[in-house]
């Protein structure tokens, strides 16, 4: 890791910090603002040690422009969570074989940006 892309991934790892430290539940009540901000620190501390790892430039800058879509849409929406992600026609068949291959590619299209770092459940 450059020493750039290291400056960049620690100031946003600082963001979400910040961000968690301020962070006031869009309905206000204080018990959802707690549940928020824990949600917001967990989610970060896990994600950016199950990447700490991360050598490949391309995988880096992907996990960089996750994080900033996340960043982006939970300010706007002032929701921490993700946004459901919205599967494509055909892409719940339980078919077998050829088409359930071409299902799953489907699926792994469609996923947003913002969604990468999750398993598919």
């Amino acid at each position: 890791m450059t020493a750039s892309t290291r400056r960049t991934v620690l100031s946003l790892y600082m963001r979400v910090f910040r961000i968690a430290r301020s962070w006031q539940a869009q309905i206000g009540v204080v018990g959802d603002t707690e549940t928020e901000k824990k949600y917001i620190l967990h989610e970060a501390s896990t994600l950016f040690r199950q990447n700490q790892q991360l050598t490949d430039p391309e995988t880096i800058k992907r996990c960089v422009e996750e994080c900033e879509a996340r960043i982006e849409m939970g300010l706007h929406y002032r929701n921490p969570y993700p946004r459901a992600m919205h599967l494509p026609p055909l892409g719940l068949a339980t078919q077998k074989g050829r088409k359930l291959r071409a299902q799953q590619r489907l699926r792994k299209q469609a996923k947003p940006v913002y969604l990468q770092s999750h398993d598919d459940s």
